[in-house]
């Protein structure tokens, strides 16, 4: 018998020829220094295999597409699993991120993804096809993805369901009989 062992960099990328990316913001970024400004790239990457693995990263470089490979690497190091209940989520949601607020509520099948483009990336990329979503308070791309990601991290498989109060079926049982010794009197006994 022989057997494979699998370093972690190989199962790294493994993993990462099972997924796929989309970059959801670029970003032109300067850090002001002695001899004026320094000019950078940020990406803001979402990386998802389409079945319930995501997650999100952010790259910085002077060019474009190192900031993007850099974003990827860093969403494929911290990809969450994704509770589902066929291609919606379990139950609706809530969850904040900075000044971003999100919500999330299940939907028949058949309505698709309604959402705004930072949180259609993430639920598209997570396998979630079916889903009605609302960004609140801040519009920051950053923020909310990862309210997103925070969301969908909180889901649970089965949750709690109001169950009607049945009646407690409460078995009461009758005293002992007693025996007739028992019952008669205690005699007295005179001491001479």
């Amino acid at each position: 018998m022989v057997t494979q062992i699998v370093q972690p960099e190989e199962e790294f990328e493994q993993q990462a020829a099972a997924t796929s990316e989309k970059v959801v913001d670029i970003s032109r970024v300067a850090k002001v220094v002695k001899g004026g400004r320094h000019l950078s790239f940020r990406a803001l990457v979402v990386v998802g295999d389409g079945e319930s693995r995501v997650g999100a990263g952010v790259g910085k470089s002077d060019a474009i597409p190192d900031a993007v490979r850099k974003g990827t690497t860093t969403a494929q190091k911290g990809l969450i699993t994704v509770a589902r209940r066929g291609s919606t989520i379990p139950h609706q949601i809530e969850a904040r991120f900075g000044a971003a607020h999100v919500l999330i509520k299940p939907a028949p099948q058949g309505t698709g993804i309604i959402a705004g483009t930072s949180m259609r990336a993430v639920l598209e990329l997570a396998g979630i096809r079916d889903v009605v979503a609302k960004s609140f308070k801040s519009q920051n791309p950053i923020n909310v993805v990862w309210a997103t990601l925070e969301a969908l991290r909180g889901l649970k498989a089965q949750p709690r369901e109001a169950r009607p109060q049945q009646p407690v079926a409460v078995e009461v049982q009758p005293p002992p009989l007693a025996s007739p010794a028992a019952e008669a009197p205690a005699q007295e006994t005179a001491t001479p």
